[in-house]
């Protein structure tokens, strides 16, 4: 491998990024700017926006969230192992064993520090 034979790559990259510039720099330059108070308001669905976005929400929903991302990406893991079961042998079984059993202390803990518990 040479660097030359790099260059085919580089040039469909640079040509690809210059054409997403100038396409971005031309919609600013050529495209209308009336800006009315119609058009600077915020659109969503089709339904008007009333009263205040910023309002308070619970901290429990966002660590709902984020333990339902935690646990979801670690289920992910089990796919290679389930491809790769019968080549992996015992070997691979209690390496799995030890990944669940980390999975469930983690999901005990929370469940006992009470962060899957909405109402108290």
């Amino acid at each position: 491998m040479n660097p030359s034979s790099y260059l085919p790559i580089v040039l469909q990259t640079a040509a690809a990024l210059g054409f997403v510039v100038l396409v971005l720099i031309l919609t600013h330059l050529l495209g209308p700017n009336r800006k009315t108070a119609a058009k600077q308001e915020n659109f969503e669905c089709g339904i008007e926006s009333t009263g205040n976005a910023r309002f308070p929400v619970s901290v429990k929903y966002f660590l709902t969230a984020i333990l339902f991302v935690l646990f979801d990406v670690e289920v992910i893991f089990f796919y290679p192992y389930a491809v790769n079961m019968k080549e992996m042998g015992w070997e691979g079984f209690w390496a799995v064993l030890m990944f669940v059993a980390f999975f469930l202390i983690g999901f005990f803990y929370v469940k006992k520090r009470g962060a899957l518990e909405w109402e108290r």
